[in-house]
């Protein structure tokens, strides 16, 4: 991760082909292409590698996780339950759809707590949104028992999980819709993308017409088409679906070796005393995009995380602090700061967080660092990597 790191000629080659054809939209233009459609075979090969029936592709993982929202009719006022440590996108896309985001713990899984999760269903709850962060996933057995017993939609958010497992099974398909990001920075990238990908054929239908302003999409003349429900513009270009059309067909390639220099960073921080690393669900496989551990206390956390950056050990991130991934930075949502007015639904439905508590994600955020796992590391650099991140933490931890 990410997947930028080892372009080629797979993607200039996918590229080539939509400027030679001149066509960079999704939709029409049937003579001029030659015959490629890059978004639609991005699709057709995402569905077949993610093991489910449907998957539709967005202009990003923001998109998807709006567009799935609205696919399944969710709306003003219907609350979904989503993590304290995610990306804000998780919000902004509950947002923006007029629902109502309702923030819970996470546990050492750095995901959602599923006892959490419980306790804050309402009879205004309608989805709960895992999100599977850093590589690694939620308890989706629970979580999914706690949603057949109160009939909830499960959203897999695996936007920075692509290519893990949960029994088996690809992450984001365990769920009724699961949502991936190809942004830049992301294990496979379009430079600007993201997906849905369901079996429920209902809600695949929805997301390709709410993400094209509603175009039904019946027939070959785009300007006959009908609008059967309001949509709005979600749609990826060409450009952009031609890298991901590359870059899908080289995820196991990537997975590789994230799993090879994660194994060997992992064993050399087992051997430090007081190092406890983020629990994976049984039958889980992460994708190894970072390595998550956690110090004995908030204070010797922070101080790690300074070491490792004295001692040259750059991507390691202390989230507790984050501007953009944790909750007590998310001054513009508990202050409800916004360019226009809330629906009424939400100013007087969201909970007042700045008087909640979190003290479950704060004791295992407050403990955790994450080191991103790069793919374009050679196996030296990253055996003097981990002899470094040794020898940064070890004195911290002898004096524990």
């Amino acid at each position: 991760m990410p997947g930028f790191e080892l372009f080629g000629d797979k993607e200039r080659t996918h590229v080539q082909e939509v400027l030679d054809s001149g066509v960079l939209m999704r939709y029409g233009f049937d003579g001029m292409r030659n015959g490629k459609w890059k978004a639609v075979s991005l699709e057709n090969a995402l569905a077949e590698r993610m093991q489910v029936k449907y998957a539709q592709v967005v202009s990003s993982g923001t998109a998807a996780l709006t567009v799935a929202l609205a696919s399944a009719g969710i709306g003003a006022g219907d609350e979904v339950i989503m993590p304290t440590f995610t990306f804000v996108a998780s919000f902004e896309s509950i947002l923006a759809i007029g629902a109502i985001p309702i923030l819970v713990n996470v546990d050492d899984t750095l995901t959602l707590d599923p006892e959490s999760v419980e306790q804050a269903i309402t009879p205004r709850t309608k989805v709960v949104m895992p999100v599977h962060m850093c590589g690694s996933m939620a308890d989706l057995g629970a979580l999914k028992q706690i949603c057949e017993k109160h009939g909830l939609l499960l959203l897999e958010d695996a936007c920075q999980a692509i290519g893990g497992t949960y029994e088996g099974r690809p992450l984001g398909s365990i769920g009724d819709l699961g949502c991936f990001s190809f942004d830049y920075v992301k294990t496979i990238t379009c430079g600007e993308g993201g997906a849905i990908i369901t079996n429920n054929e209902n809600y695949h239908k929805n997301a390709d017409h709410y993400s094209d302003h509603g175009h039904d999409h019946v027939g070959k003349d785009r300007g006959a088409e009908k609008h059967p429900y309001l949509g709005y513009n979600f749609r990826i270009s060409e450009l952009n679906a031609a890298v991901g059309l590359a870059q899908i067909s080289r995820l196991d390639d990537f997975l590789y070796l994230q799993k090879k220099h994660y194994t060997i960073l992992r064993k050399a921080l087992e051997l430090l005393p007081g190092i406890i690393f983020r629990r994976v669900p049984l039958g889980g496989v992460e994708s190894y995009a970072f390595l998550s551990f956690f110090l004995p206390d908030e204070n010797s956390a922070r101080s790690a995380h300074s070491a490792l950056a004295r001692n040259g050990v750059d991507g390691c991130f202390y989230w507790y602090d984050n501007n953009w991934h944790y909750y007590r930075k998310w001054e513009h949502l508990l202050q409800q700061k916004t360019l226009g007015k809330l629906p009424e639904e939400v100013v007087r439905q969201l909970p007042d967080y700045q008087e909640d508590s979190f003290s479950m994600s704060d004791h295992w955020v407050g403990r955790n660092i994450s080191c991103l796992i790069k793919l374009g590391w050679s196996e030296e650099e990253v055996k003097n990597r981990a002899s470094k991140m040794v020898e940064a933490l070890r004195p911290l931890l002898n004096n524990q």
